[in-house]
């Protein structure tokens, strides 16, 4: 070794009180946990992943099949690469976006340009603000607010034409699972009756900047029009039961105390009801205030099965009984008992609400 490379060694050494400093890498260089894009650094924590691949966002553009005429709704649009490509497709974009600092970048990256008048940007929560008409919503959104996301936009009205959103790949694979496959749950029961879903295609995780720690999909979502006639509530609270077990028989999974206890109460509250009010109308505006605060809601899918209240409610019980035995001819007269919920299409939950309607039970 040199005696210059050895006096530069010592040097640097007592410099550092004894320790050898380390250069920091630059802000954006490999080795950086920060990622930016135009100045900007993006947060994994709020779910801010950029797509980075051109020919992807080219890709998601096509499949989307953008009419010149479209408003098109953009959901987390951060700096703005698909928003580009969006307002070159339709006639304008309605963009929302929770983070002050993607708003402005997104100002300043279009205006005095030709899309400056065809771009609205919302600052704020999209799940707590009012949407606008769109004809079409295209989004790369969090991944932890798909689920809310999805119904908002399937409970907007007038009704869309089509969204095509970017999830996280197994909550993709949920929203299209068929009976039979092992994520079909409640998810894709309540998605699929209210819209047609299609997976498009399957996006791996560099295509990010910074990149998650999953695979992507991209799903297109078209809601039924018109309208599936059903009291969706009522609906939900069905298969939310059905869902605490889903390969278990029905017939186990209503024979459980805690369920039969929540059905009988509401069975007990709805009678009392239509008791006291005068026409069938009134009656179903006051069964559907149920849906906000009942104790259906405090059901989950596939519940810890370690759990004493779930225990079979014995037939030598008298209390609960004669319900119990309403319950279990429901499932007997449309052969349901010994089906499980993981194996059901849509018209046998449809065909399964009727019966248990029919008989003066109600899940709303």
């Amino acid at each position: 070794m040199s005696i210059l490379k050895i006096f530069y060694i010592c040097h640097r050494e007592s410099m550092a009180g004894g320790k050898i400093v380390k250069a920091k890498p630059a802000r954006g260089a490999a080795g950086s946990s920060n990622h930016y894009q135009g100045g900007i650094s993006f947060h994994k924590s709020k779910g801010q992943h950029i797509l980075k691949n051109p020919l992807l966002v080219d890709s998601i553009i096509q499949k989307a099949g953008i009419n010149s005429t479209d408003v098109i709704l953009e959901i987390g649009p951060g700096t703005g690469n698909l928003t580009k490509k969006l307002l070159e497709a339709g006639k304008s974009v309605v963009a929302v976006e929770l983070d002050p600092r993607m708003v402005l970048e997104l100002q300043r990256r279009f205006q005095g340009t030709p899309f400056s008048n065809r771009l609205k940007v919302i600052q704020g929560d999209v799940l707590k603000c009012d949407l606008p008409y769109f004809d079409i919503c295209v989004a790369n959104i969090p991944y932890q607010i798909s689920s809310p996301l999805t119904f908002k936009l399937l409970n907007h009205r007038p009704l869309f034409r089509c969204a095509v959103i970017m999830f996280q790949r197994e909550f993709a694979m949920r929203l299209v699972a068929q009976p039979g496959d092992t994520l079909y749950c409640r998810l894709s029961v309540n998605t699929q009756l209210l819209s047609r879903v299609s997976h498009l295609l399957k996006v791996g995780r560099n295509n990010f900047r910074p990149p998650p720690k999953v695979d992507s999909s991209v799903v297109r979502i078209e809601p039924r029009k018109p309208a599936p006639v059903v009291n969706f509530k009522e609906w939900d609270g069905l298969v939310r039961i059905c869902f605490t077990r889903k390969n278990k028989t029905l017939g186990a999974i209503f024979r459980q105390k805690r369920i039969l206890s929540i059905m009988e109460k509401n069975y007990k509250t709805l009678q009392a009801l239509q008791l006291s009010q005068s026409t069938d109308d009134q009656m179903a505006t006051d069964a559907s205030v149920l849906g906000d605060s009942g104790e259906l809601t405090m059901l989950t899918d596939d519940d810890d099965d370690d759990n004493d209240d779930d225990m079979e409610m014995d037939d030598g019980e008298k209390k609960g009984s004669d319900f119990k035995e309403k319950v279990l001819g429901v499932l007997k007269q449309g052969e349901f008992e010994e089906k499980r919920s993981s194996k059901l299409a849509q018209a046998d939950f449809m065909h399964l609400l009727s019966l248990f309607n029919q008989a003066g039970i109600h899940f709303s």
